[in-house]
């Protein structure tokens, strides 16, 4: 699968993630792929032309800006989102959440329909939540 790790989590989780799954899955941060200047709307829509993808992201403000949230139900994009708990953790839980839900992540994501959104819990690591449909 394909991963994008948006601007709100840090480049060396994408880099640490790619290298530890390597020949499995690529895993790439937003600004190594299109910059720092990049909208929301625009690399949503970028990746949602290129087909499926999965989104680790921390910015909630995605599931709330109806431009931003129009563009992501519409795309092909497979959205999941940290918990407003996880976010403010430090990286070195978020990192370990990641982890821990890996697995579910994908499995997941290789039985929803493009464009749905899920809440990254901070304790569970069996349930993810769906965001507004």
């Amino acid at each position: 699968m394909k991963v994008l790790l948006d601007e709100h989590l840090p480049p060396a989780l994408a880099r640490a993630l790619n290298a530890l799954f390597a020949g499995e899955h690529e895993i790439i941060h937003l600004r190594d792929r299109f910059g720092p200047r990049v909208t929301d709307v625009e690399w949503i829509e970028a990746l949602g032309r290129e087909g499926r993808w999965i989104v680790i992201s921390a910015d909630r403000r995605i599931t709330r800006n109806k431009a931003e949230y129009h563009a992501f139900r519409n795309s092909k994009l497979i959205g999941f989102f940290m918990s407003p708990s996880l976010y403010k953790s430090k990286i070195t839980k978020q990192a370990e959440r990641l982890l821990a839900l890996w697995e579910g992540i994908v499995d997941l994501a290789g039985r929803v329909e493009g464009g749905a959104m899920f809440e990254l819990p901070m304790k569970t690591t069996t349930r993810f939540r769906q965001l507004k449909p």
